[in-house]
């Protein structure tokens, strides 16, 4: 009997082996499908807290859209607003795209209400879109508050960039349907009096306003962001 174990013990070995290498895949199998299920879980949850808030911050932005203030280096009619604001902490909180979708839906929910048939949304939604989308992608490559600062002045150049070609080509040529563009232009010299041509509008008026705009949304951003971000989260 002792010889028969001796002859067997190889056997014995080889089925131990693979008992444990077979409980070891077992075990392994069912820790990643509870571990897929919770990232399943998770990444749901954040999908539902993402789309919860983007409405949330989307329905913001529209109201602070109603809240104007005379737009800086600019004659009355050329108004501002932050509501570009809700759609910055929104970039940042979630990335650039929930930036732009935040600044999508409050200018679509103002077409209901516009008088520009649609352009003015539409220059509105191109302007605040290079400006988050900036932001939130610089940001996303390091979220410290360093990065952030340089992501909002950035963002502003670029905002301005974009706002000075659009109101070349489509939003002064929007208020001459209202009053001649050689009005317009007296307009913005008697606010800066060495303005005489479209393009002195746009190099003197249009784009160093939005560069100050987009400071004016940067600075509320980063005093109240920190406090706001693990309440978005959820981390409170």
């Amino acid at each position: 009997m002792k010889e028969d174990m001796i002859r067997n013990r190889p056997v014995v070995l080889v089925l131990r082996a693979f008992f444990k290498f077979t409980s070891y895949l077992f075990i392994r199998r069912i820790m990643e499908n509870i571990t897929e299920k919770t990232t399943q879980k998770t990444r749901s949850n954040l999908n539902v807290r993402v789309m919860v808030v983007t409405a949330m911050l989307s329905a913001v932005s529209f109201l602070l859209a109603f809240l104007e203030i005379p737009m800086p280096l600019s004659p009355s009619f050329a108004m501002m607003d932050l509501s570009d604001l809700p759609a910055l902490i929104g970039a940042f909180a979630f990335g650039p795209v929930t930036g732009v979708v935040i600044e999508l839906i409050k200018n679509g929910l103002q077409l209901f209400s516009t008088n520009t048939g649609g352009i003015g949304e539409l220059a509105n939604f191109l302007m605040g879109a290079s400006f988050v989308f900036t932001a939130g992608i610089i940001y996303k490559r390091r979220k410290t508050k360093k990065t952030a600062l340089i992501a909002c002045i950035a963002a502003s150049v670029v905002m301005a960039v974009v706002a000075g070609l659009l109101n070349y080509f489509v939003l002064l040529p929007m208020y001459s349907v209202f009053m001649p563009i050689d009005q317009v232009i007296a307009a913005f010299g008697e606010i800066i009096p060495f303005i005489k041509t479209k393009l002195e509008v746009i190099l003197f008026s249009a784009i160093p306003a939005n560069i100050i705009k987009g400071l004016m949304i940067s600075v509320f951003t980063m005093l109240i962001y920190k406090g706001v971000s693990p309440i978005l989260k959820g981390e409170k």
